[in-house]
């Protein structure tokens, strides 16, 4: 199996998604450092550790982002409670406006947990 790419994640994608993605990447360097590590089925976003997965989808993506807390929002399309401190949220952004100060904090509470 090749190995992974950021590039390859795009393939056939919809224009839109790699702009969703060049803002939160963008929004996650403002706190530093970011490293892409790409995977078979998505993209890790790194400092020290992963804060932030991102599954490219046909006209979006889909970011896990991780919290000491659960978060309520209708924003928020799964949720995992991985341990009593430890929850896993996935956010889907359609749009790169929906990277707004919302998932800007979420992604800035995630990174901190990453380092």
């Amino acid at each position: 199996m090749p190995a992974a790419t950021v590039a390859a994640h795009f393939t056939g994608k919809d224009p839109v998604v790699r702009k969703i993605y060049d803002r939160l990447l963008d929004r996650a360097a403002r706190f530093g450092p970011v490293t892409e590590d790409p995977k078979q089925t998505s993209i890790h976003l790194t400092r020290g550790t992963a804060f932030a997965g991102v599954a490219t989808k046909r006209d979006g993506i889909v970011v896990t982002l991780k919290s000491t807390s659960d978060i309520r929002s209708a924003r928020i399309v799964k949720r995992l409670r991985a341990s009593a401190n430890r929850w896993y949220f996935d956010v889907k952004l359609t749009s790169p406006a929906q990277v707004d100060r919302q998932v800007t904090g979420w992604l800035a509470r995630s990174i901190e947990l990453s380092r």
